[in-house]
């Protein structure tokens, strides 16, 4: 089997992209399976591996994208391919990264269609169980970083509160409303509450509700159902509102209006984690500048969608863990009888020799 790792390109003009699709550990172990691995050279470099580390991994440093993919049977991505990519992928060639097909652009699922490719989405990847494999570190580490986020944005230079997240006595903390309580929405509700603030979870689902419940019992943490009622209620005073809502390969469904926003307190901060599927904030967007971070309505928003790349050594070797499994599956297998095989990957297809499965098409 051929992997090929092309360095990722900036999803938008201001927004940059510096995790890479595969780690050097993970090279390495995929050369042991019996593997190649062509890694464009300086993809690694941003998240702190150099073409050096490839190479001692047994990795083959190629000067160029278009021979990163053109080497491959397999591409390797963090992101869906953008569009000056299109033109290298190859006809039947295979994909494998963070598609978030609900919003990618008219022109690649054409190109999905002409050049029969198979694409595999992490984000849709699913055991029997239900539980995404190699999203949940990613939403473990984003909770863990709006922390950082929201912290920076509440200070008065940039606009915000003015306000310390956990306070000091006799001066209360921050209100921080967290909408999803799944494992983004655990994890951001554990380390806001580790630092003082108050916190309150919503979601429509009472067993996530009853988890993040016995696993908070010591913290300041509230949860509450997910009903219009209770969100309007709760945005009005929140200091810092957290978008963490995932419904696997769809478009994120609106929990906050327009008109909730208006009601919030000038400075006051939202993040907006779902804005890979649309955002679940009415207001969060991603301008074509590429601006992120933006004000509307008084309220500070922070809407990045490759928001774990301020992180991209730890964010790389978390893909490669997780996704790392499965590639080694397909290098012993073969693709195709490790998809047939494998619940996991199969869950995972968005197209198959280029045909979309309609559920997942805009």
């Amino acid at each position: 089997m051929i992997f090929g790792v092309p360095k990722e390109l900036p999803p938008f003009k201001g927004i940059e992209e510096y995790r890479v699709g595969l780690s050097p550990m993970g090279a390495q172990e995929l050369v042991l399976c019996g593997a190649k691995v062509y890694v464009e050279s300086k993809a690694g470099q941003a998240a702190g591996f150099s073409d050096a580390d490839y190479e001692k991994a047994g990795a083959t440093v190629v000067y160029s994208k278009e021979e990163a993919y053109r080497r491959a049977e397999i591409v390797l991505k963090v992101r869906r391919p953008q569009q000056d990519e299109y033109p290298l992928i190859k006809e039947g060639q295979a994909i494998m990264g963070f598609i978030h097909l609900i919003t990618a652009r008219k022109e690649f699922l054409k190109t999905i269609a002409d050049k029969k490719i198979t694409l595999v989405g992490y984000e849709i990847m699913q055991k029997e169980d239900g539980r995404l494999p190699v999203v949940i570190p990613f939403s473990e580490m984003a909770g863990k970083l709006s922390v950082q986020i929201a912290g920076r944005l509440l200070e008065s230079p940039r606009g915000g509160r003015g306000i310390l997240l956990g306070g000091i006595p006799g001066i209360p903390p921050a209100e921080v409303v967290i909408l999803g309580g799944g494992t983004l929405g655990c994890n951001a509700a554990r380390t806001f509450a580790g630092v003082g603030a108050n916190v309150y979870v919503l979601d429509i689902d009472r067993n996530k509700l009853d988890h993040l419940a016995c696993h908070t019992a010591s913290m300041k943490v509230t949860t509450m159902f997910a009903t219009r009622h209770n969100i309007e209620k709760i945005v009005r005073f929140a200091d810092v509102v957290v978008g963490a809502v995932l419904v696997p390969g769809k478009r994120a469904p609106i929990l906050v209006t327009k008109d909730m926003v208006k009601t919030m307190r000038r400075g006051s901060v939202i993040i907006d984690f779902s804005i890979d599927q649309g955002g679940c904030v009415e207001t969060a967007k991603v301008a074509p500048s590429g601006k992120f971070i933006y004000t509307i309505h008084d309220v500070i928003h922070f809407c990045m969608p490759n928001a774990t790349t301020l992180v991209a050594r730890t964010a790389t070797h978390a893909l490669t863990s997780s996704a790392f499994p499965y590639l080694k599956m397909i290098t012993e297998l073969g693709f195709e009888r490790a998809l047939r095989e494998s619940h996991d990957l199969t869950k995972g297809v968005y197209a198959d020799n280029g045909e979309i499965r309609k559920e997942f098409l805009p």
